[in-house]
C-alpha cells in the first residue's frame, strides 16, 4: 500500500458508462471524495470528457484506469475491446501522464476489482484469491502468492472462455462456454432460447407472452421473476448455479485458492444459485481443495468499480 494522505484519481471505462472518481487513503482505508458518471460515447468524445473531469479533480498523486480488455497493462494501451469498438490501441496512460504530469497505470477491470476486494473487501487477509466478475460477462482476477497475476501477455483469468458444454448459450464467442452459462448476457440468451421454444409448443415461459416481452428478458428481469416464484426462472438459476459449480471446480482444482470472491449477479442472487453451485462443487472438485476454499459474494457492492479504479492508482500489486 502506498503512503497515506495522498490523493488519487480513478477512471472506470465501461462499454455503456464511464466514471471518474477522486479518493484518499486514510489509515489504510480508501475514501471516495468526488465522483462523476457519464455515458460512454465514441472514443474521441469519451476521452475528451474523461480528461475534462480529471482536470477538475486535480491535483492528484497518481491516476488509475480500469477497463475491459484486451489491453496491455505494461505499456498502458487499450487494444480494441469488444465493448469499446472504436478504441483501437489507445495509449491511455501516456496521454494522461503527458497531460497531467503524474504517474498513470492501467489494469483489466477484473484484475482491478480483484485488487480492490483483496485490499478492502471480501478477500482481505487471503494470500491466494480469485475474483469473478459474473456481470455482463465472466472474467477472473487472480491474486496468487500475495501478488496480482496477469500472465505472459496480460490474458490470465479469462475463465469465461472455458467450454463447459458442446452446446449452449454463446459467451465470449464460444458456444457452451462458462461465460455463456454464467453471465448476464449469457442468462438473457439462454432464457430467450427457452422462451421461444416454449412459445412454439404453445407454452408461455418466464411470463413472457409476446416476442417483445421475450426480447426484454435480461438478468435483472430473470432474477425478479425467480424471486416472485416463476418456475422457469427458478429452474434457470438452479441450472446456472450448477454450471457455476462446474466452472468453480476447475478453478479450485487448478489454483487451490483460499478465497473465491464473486461479484455482480452472484452478489445479488446468491440464494438462487448457491444450492446448485455447492452440490456440483462437492461432486466435481478435489475434496481437500474444496474444503480449503471460502466462496463469498463481493463486499464492495455497487461501489466496486469506483474503488477498483482507485486501487489501480493507490495500491502495490
Amino acid at each position: 500500500m502506498k503512503t497515506d494522505s495522498k490523493k488519487y484519481i480513478g477512471i472506470d471505462i465501461g462499454g455503456t458508462k464511464c466514471a471518474v472518481t477522486a479518493g484518499k487513503l486514510n489509515g489504510g482505508n480508501i475514501t471516495v471524495t468526488q465522483k462523476v458518471k457519464f455515458p460512454t460515447a465514441d472514443c474521441v468524445s469519451t476521452l475528451e470528457r474523461i480528461f475534462s473531469e480529471v482536470e477538475k479533480m486535480m491535483p492528484a498523486d497518481a491516476i488509475g484506469i480500469s477497463s475491459g480488455g484486451p489491453l496491455n497493462e505494461d505499456t498502458g494501451v487499450i487494444m480494441s475491446p469488444p465493448n469499446l469498438p472504436d478504441w483501437d490501441n489507445i495509449e491511455i496512460t501516456r496521454m494522461l501522464e503527458e497531460r497531467f504530469n503524474v504517474p498513470a497505470r492501467l489494469l483489466n477491470d477484473a484484475n482491478a476489482c480483484a485488487v480492490a476486494e483483496w485490499k478492502w473487501g471480501a478477500g482481505q487477509g487471503s494470500r491466494n484469491m480469485v475474483f469473478l466478475t459474473f456481470g455482463t460477462g465472466m472474467g477472473a482476477g487472480l491474486i496468487l502468492d500475495g501478488k496480482l497475476y496477469s500472465g505472459t501477455c496480460g490474458m490470465a483469468g479469462e475463465v469465461g472462455h472455458i467450454r463447459l458444454r458442446k452446446s449452449g448459450p454463446v459467451g465470449y464467442g464460444k458456444e457452451g462456454s462458462f461465460e455463456g452459462f454464467c453471465s448476464g448476457g449469457g442468462l438473457a440468451k439462454w432464457a430467450k432460447s427457452i422462451a421461444y421454444k416454449a412459445k412454439e409448443s404453445g407454452r408461455v415461459a418466464f411470463s413472457a407472452n409476446s416476442n417483445a416481452e421475450i426480447e426484454a428478458l435480461d438478468g435483472a428481469r430473470l432474477a425478479e421473476l425467480a424471486r416472485l416464484g416463476d418456475p422457469d426462472a427458478i429452474s434457470l438459476f438452479e441450472e446456472c448455479g450448477r454450471m457455476l459449480g462446474e466452472g468453480l471446480a476447475i478453478i479450485v482444482d487448478i489454483i487451490n485458492p483460499q478465497k473465491i470472491v464473486i461479484g455482480s449477479i452472484y452478489q445479488r442472487c446468491e440464494k438462487l444459485l448457491i444450492k446448485g453451485m455447492r452440490e456440483t462443487l462437492e461432486k466435481e472438485a478435489l475434496p481437500i481443495s474444496y474444503e480449503a476454499v471460502d466462496i463469498v459474494p463481493a463486499a464492495l457492492s455497487e461501489s466496486i468499480g469506483d474503488i477498483a479504479a482507485l486501487a489501480v492508482a493507490a495500491c502495490e500489486y
